[in-house]
């Protein structure tokens, strides 16, 4: 398995590909959401990226501060259904919150959770800010990391 953070002027066309194609294939087919994936965040973002076999089968988008919320926000996690034995999300988490911390230092971090999926991102010390909101028609939780209190 290798894992790669890149930013988008790094990705190749083949690359950006291939994590749009995964993105959609879990966030539009399997979750029958039909939404606007490429909303113009991506080229200013950190893209993690977990290969086997040449084929990427798991990633996340890391956002500075200031782009989608005043902290860094990690977002459109997501893992290959065809490798979900794997327990590739909890990889997807800790690898994007070491890239946090050795590229920006010790930050706070807020994301928008699928509410049913709160419970995983509380073992990486995410809280509910207590904000509930529907995107796409799916029930969502915003959750912060806090930093100092790590």
């Amino acid at each position: 398995m290798k894992i790669s953070v890149k930013h988008y002027n790094q990705l190749s066309l083949n690359e950006f590909h291939d994590l749009i194609a995964l993105r959609m294939e879990v966030f539009v087919v399997e979750q029958d959401c039909p939404y606007q994936d490429l909303d113009g965040l991506d080229k200013d973002a950190y893209h993690l990226i977990i290969e086997e076999n040449s084929e990427i089968i798991a990633t996340s988008r890391i956002l500075k501060a200031g782009v989608a919320y005043p902290e860094i926000a990690i977002g459109r996690v997501v893992s290959s259904p065809k490798h979900r034995d794997k327990k590739l999300g909890h990889l997807i988490m800790s690898e994007s919150m070491k890239f946090v911390e050795s590229t920006f230092g010790q930050q706070n971090i807020r994301l928008g959770a699928q509410t049913h999926l709160t419970s995983f991102y509380e073992n990486y010390a995410f809280k509910s800010t207590g904000k509930e909101y529907l995107e796409d028609g799916i029930p969502h939780t915003e959750m912060l990391y806090d930093s100092i209190k790590q």
